[in-house]
C-alpha cells in the first residue's frame, strides 16, 4: 500500500512537471500555467484530500473508497492528456508558420536599414542644410524690413516736428499744424523715445527731444482752440464753433473738445428753457408742454450733431456729449417739474386724496336694503339725503381737477418715455458689420436702459414727483368714478314681463347706465396708463383697476342683487313681484355685459394695430413699440391678461349664481305645476277602437288627444321664459334656459317613472308625441344642444315602442357585456338596470 501510494505521488508530480514544460512552449498558455500551478486547482484539492484519506485509512472500506477516487482522478488526468497530445500538432504547426514570418521581417529590415543609411542621409543632410540656411534669411529679411521701418518712421516724424513748428510760426496754420500732430501721433511711442529718434529729429531750431515737442505744440495748440471755441460760441458763430471743434481729436484732445461741444450745447438748452419758462403760464398743459420742448430741443440737437461728432470722433463718441448734456437735461426738467409740483398744489391734493372717505361705497356695502333699489336714478343726490353728507368731500376733491391734472402728468411721462427711448437707442453699440456668410443684416440686439438715464436726477424725479401722483390720483379717478357712477345709476325704463305687451324700450342689452360708465373709465384710465410707457407704474395702474372692479364693482352688484333687488316674495305662495324680477334680470345682464365689454377693451390693447389707422383709430401702436426695452411687453401682456382672467372669474361665479337664482326662485316654483297641468287628463292605456277616433278628434280638439300635452306645454312655457328672454342678454338667458331644461328633463324622467303599469303599446305612441313635443317645445325657444338633456326621457319611450325582439336583443346584449365585463357599443344614458325597467313600464 505505501509503495502504491508514493509511485502515486511521484506519477502526480511528473505530470506537474510536464504540464509546466508544455506551457513554456505553448503561447496559449496562460500566466498560472506558466507558474507551474494546476490548471484546475479543484482537482488538486481533491488528489490530496485523497491522499490524506489514504494516510488515514483505516479498514478496508476505506482504503476502497480512496481507490475508487484515485481512479477516478487518473482517469480524468489522462483525458486531458490525451487532448492536450492532440492539440500538439496544431500548435507545431502555428509556431512553424511564425518562424517563416520572422525570417521574411528580418530580411525586409535589413533592406529598410541599408536603404535608410545608404540613400537617405545624404538627402535628409542637405535638406537641414537649406532649411537653416531659409530661416536665417527669413530672419535677416525681417531686420531689414524693421530696420527700414524704424527709419521711416524716424523720417516721418522728423517731417511732422518741423511741420508742426512751421506751421505755428508766421503762417499760424491751424489746421495743417494738427494734421502734423496727428501724423505724429500714428508714430509708434517707443519710435518716439528711442535713443536714435532723439540724436536724428532735433534741429538748431527745435533742440528739444522729440516726444517733448510734440507734447509742448499739442497743449499749446489744446489752450488755443478752447479760447478760440470760446470766443465762436459767445458770438454765436457757427462756422468757427465746427472749424476747431473738429481740431480737437486731431491734436488728441477729444475729451477735452466734446466736453467743450457739451457746454456750447448745454448752454443753448438753458437758453432755449428760460425762453420757454417765460412764456405766459396759462394753459392746462403748459408744464407738459415746457417738458416736451425740453426733451424734444434736445432730441433735435443729439440726432442733428451726432453725424459731425462721429465724424471727426468715431462712431459711439457722441455718448460723452449726451452725459454733459444729460446733467443740463436733470436741471432744467427739474425745474420744470418743482414748478408744476408748487404751482399745481400736488402735494395738497394728495394729502386730500388720502383723507378721502368713499362714504357712498362705504355705507352702500352695510347690511340691509337701501329702500330705493329698483328705481329710475335710485342712488342719485336729493335734498336731505345722502347728497348733504357728500358736499364736503366734493368740494374738497374736484374730479375734474384731478383729470386734468392726469392728462398733463400723462403727457410728461410719455415724453419722459419717448426721450429715454430715442437715448437709449443713440447709446447702442454699433452692429457688426455684414460679411458675405451672414444671412441679411445683423440682429438689433434688445433695448437696454443706458447708465445716463439710470443715473439721472431727472429719472428719480419722475419717479417721485410724476409716477407716484399719477398712481394715486388714477386710482382716486378711478374709484370716485365708479362711484359716482353708482350714485347716478338707473335701471332701465319701460320694461315689464307681459308677454301680451310688447316693450316699448328697444335699446337693447338691458343694463344700467353704471357698466357704460364704469367700462368708458376702464378704457381712458388704460388707455392713458399706457402711453406713459412706463412698466412699473402700467403695472401698478393695472393692479388697481383690477382691484377696484372687482372689490367695488362687482361688490356692488352683489349687494344690490342680495338687498336690493333679491326676487323674492313676502308670501310663500306669490311669485316674486315683477320689478324685482326686471331689476335682478338687469343686474345680471350688467355681470354678462361687463365681462364682454372688459374683454374687449383688453383685445384691442393686446391685438396688433391695423395697417390703416381708419380702420382702428383706437389703436396706432401695438405693445412692442410701446415698450421697447427687453421683457417689458411681455411683462405688460401678462398683467393685462391677469386683469382679464380675475375680472371674468369673479364676475362669472357671481352671473352663475345670479341665474341660479332666477331659476330656483322664478322658474322653478312654476315647472312642476305646468308639468302636472300640461299632462293633466291624458291616459296612455288606449284601446285599439278608440285610435281611430282619437286621430279623427286630435286638430278639432286641443284639450284632449295626442297634442293635448304640447299645446298645453308650449302656452305656459312660453309665458314663462318669454318675458325673461326680451329682457336677459342671449347669454344670460342661454344658461337660465339650460338650467330650465336640465331641470325640466329631470321632471319628464320622473313623470314617465310613474306611469309604471298605465302604459300599453298603443299609448307608448301617444307618449312619444307627447315627450317630443314637449322637448321640442323647450329646444324652440333656445339652442338646438339643448335636446342632449332629454336624453334618458328619449331612451325610456324609445325603449316603449321597441317591438319585442329587439327588446331581447338589446336585454341579451346587455347580458353579453355583463359577463364580458365589456361597454356597450352604444352609449346610453340609462343604465342596464333602468333599462329593464323602463321596460317593465309597459302593460300588456
Amino acid at each position: 500500500m505505501a509503495d502504491y501510494r508514493h509511485g502515486s505521488l511521484n506519477g502526480t508530480a511528473d505530470f506537474k512537471n510536464k504540464r509546466a514544460l508544455n506551457a513554456e512552449h505553448s503561447p496559449y498558455a496562460d500566466d498560472d500555467d506558466a507558474e507551474g500551478e494546476p490548471a484546475n486547482p479543484t482537482e488538486q484539492d481533491d488528489l490530496t484530500t485523497t491522499l490524506t484519506s489514504v494516510d488515514k485509512a483505516s479498514t478496508v472500506e476505506d482504503i476502497q473508497t480512496c481507490l475508487a477516487n484515485l481512479t477516478a482522478q487518473e482517469s480524468k488526468i489522462s483525458s486531458r492528456l490525451t487532448s492536450l497530445l492532440a492539440s500538439q500538432d496544431e500548435l507545431s504547426r502555428e509556431l512553424s508558420r511564425l518562424d517563416l514570418i520572422r525570417a521574411r521581417l528580418g530580411t525586409q529590415v535589413v533592406a529598410a536599414r541599408g536603404l535608410s543609411s545608404g540613400m537617405l542621409s545624404g538627402a535628409s543632410s542637405t535638406a537641414s542644410r537649406i532649411s537653416s540656411a531659409v530661416k536665417q534669411l527669413d530672419i535677416e529679411q525681417e531686420n531689414v524690413r524693421a530696420t527700414l521701418q524704424f527709419v521711416e518712421s524716424v523720417v516721418e516724424l522728423k517731417t511732422c516736428v518741423l511741420g508742426v513748428s512751421g506751421s505755428m510760426g508766421a503762417p499760424q496754420d491751424w489746421e495743417t499744424a494738427a494734421q502734423y500732430l496727428h501724423r505724429a501721433s500714428l508714430v509708434p511711442e517707443h519710435i518716439i523715445n528711442s535713443a536714435f529718434a532723439e540724436e536724428m529729429v532735433p534741429t538748431s531750431e527745435e533742440p528739444e527731444p522729440p516726444g517733448k515737442t510734440l507734447a509742448n505744440a499739442a497743449e499749446s495748440l489744446c489752450g488755443l482752440f478752447l479760447r478760440e471755441f470760446d470766443k465762436a460760441a459767445k458770438a454765436n458763430d457757427g462756422e468757427k464753433i465746427t472749424r476747431y471743434f473738429k481740431l480737437f481729436p486731431l491734436i488728441g484732445r477729444s475729451d477735452t473738445g466734446l466736453e467743450q461741444y457739451g457746454g456750447y450745447v448745454c448752454r443753448g438748452v438753458a437758453e432755449r428753457m428760460r425762453t420757454v419758462r417765460g412764456q405766459r403760464n396759462d394753459g392746462p398743459l403748459f408744464y407738459a408742454g415746457s417738458l416736451s420742448s425740453l426733451f424734444e430741443y434736445m432730441a433735435g440737437l443729439v440726432e442733428r450733431h451726432t453725424p459731425l461728432v462721429e465724424k471727426h470722433y468715431g462712431v459711439g463718441r457722441m455718448v460723452k456729449v449726451i452725459d454733459k448734456l444729460q446733467i443740463e437735461v436733470d436741471t432744467q426738467g427739474g425745474i420744470v417739474i418743482d414748478s408744476f409740483w408748487d404751482e399745481r398744489g400736488i402735494s395738497r391734493k394728495l394729502s386730500d386724496i388720502k383723507s378721502y372717505a368713499f362714504s357712498f361705497l362705504v355705507q352702500s356695502f352695510m347690511a340691509g336694503p337701501s329702500g330705493t333699489a329698483g328705481t329710475p336714478r335710485s342712488g342719485s343726490p336729493k335734498p336731505g339725503g345722502l347728497a348733504a353728507s357728500r358736499n364736503s368731500e366734493d368740494d374738497g376733491v374736484d374730479v375734474k381737477e384731478i383729470d386734468g391734472h392726469l392728462n398733463e402728468l400723462g403727457v410728461m411721462l410719455s415724453r419722459w418715455s419717448l426721450y429715454s427711448r430715442f437715448i437709449a437707442r443713440k447709446c447702442m453699440p454699433p452692429l457688426p458689420p455684414t460679411t458675405p456668410t451672414t444671412n441679411g443684416p445683423p440682429k438689433e440686439p434688445p433695448l437696454i436702459i443706458p447708465s445716463v438715464i439710470l443715473k439721472s436726477v431727472l429719472s428719480s424725479r419722475v419717479d417721485s414727483k410724476l409716477a407716484t401722483p399719477f398712481e394715486v390720483m388714477t386710482t382716486f379717478f378711478f374709484r370716485r368714478s365708479v362711484e359716482k357712477a353708482f350714485q347716478l345709476d338707473e335701471l332701465p325704463h319701460d320694461l315689464h314681463l307681459n308677454p301680451s305687451r310688447p316693450l316699448r324700450n328697444t335699446t337693447t342689452p338691458y343694463i344700467t347706465l353704471s357698466v357704460d360708465d364704469v367700462m368708458y373709465l376702464v378704457r381712458n384710465v388704460l388707455k392713458r396708463s399706457l402711453s406713459t410707457c412706463s412698466l412699473s407704474l402700467v403695472k401698478k395702474v393695472i393692479a388697481s383697476v383690477s382691484r377696484i372692479l372687482e372689490s367695488d364693482f362687482i361688490g356692488m352688484m352683489r349687494r344690490r342683487m342680495q338687498h336690493d333687488s333679491y326676487p323674492k316674495s313676502a308670501n310663500v305662495n306669490a311669485p316674486p313681484p315683477d320689478d324685482k324680477v326686471i331689476a335682478f334680470s338687469v343686474l345680471t345682464n350688467n355681470l354678462d355685459v361687463s365681462i364682454e365689454y372688459v374683454t374687449r377693451i383688453i383685445k384691442t390693447f393686446l391685438d396688433e394695430p391695423a395697417e390703416d389707422e381708419h380702420q382702428n383709430p383706437q389703436q396706432t401702436e401695438n405693445l412692442e413699440s410701446q415698450f421697447p426695452f427687453e421683457g417689458e411687453a411681455e411683462a405688460v401682456r401678462n398683467a393685462l391678461n391677469s386683469l382679464v382672467s380675475g375680472f371674468t372669474s369673479r364676475a362669472g361665479n357671481l352671473h352663475d349664481n345670479a341665474i341660479e337664482v332666477l331659476f330656483t326662485q322664478v322658474i322653478r316654483p312654476r315647472l312642476r305645476p305646468l308639468m302636472s297641468e300640461s299632462f293633466s287628463g291624458v291616459e296612455y292605456l288606449i284601446r285599439e277602437g278608440d285610435t281611430g277616433e282619437q286621430a279623427d278628434s286630435d286638430d278639432e280638439n286641443a284639450d284632449g288627444g295626442v297634442n293635448a300635452v304640447t299645446s298645453r306645454f308650449a302656452a305656459g312655457f312660453h309665458h314663462l321664459v318669454f318675458p325673461l328672454k326680451r329682457v336677459m342678454t342671449p347669454k344670460s338667458y342661454d344658461k337660465l334656459l339650460s338650467t330650465t331644461a336640465t331641470s325640466i328633463a329631470n321632471l319628464l324622467a320622473k313623470k314617465l317613472w310613474s306611469l309604471s303599469g298605465k302604459i300599453n303599446e298603443l299609448g307608448a305612441i301617444r307618449l312619444e308625441r307627447d315627450i317630443s313635443g314637449v322637448i321640442a317645445v323647450v329646444v324652440r325657444e333656445g339652442k338646438y344642444g339643448l335636446r342632449e338633456l332629454f336624453a334618458k326621457a328619449n331612451e325610456i319611450v324609445m325603449i316603449l315602442n321597441m317591438d319585442e325582439d329587439e327588446v331581447i336583443e338589446v336585454f341579451k346584449k346587455d347580458s353579453d357585456h355583463e359577463q364580458d365585463g365589456d361597454q356597450d357599443e352604444v352609449e346610453w344614458k340609462l343604465s342596464r338596470e333602468e333599462r329593464r325597467r323602463a321596460r317593465g313600464l309597459l302593460r300588456h
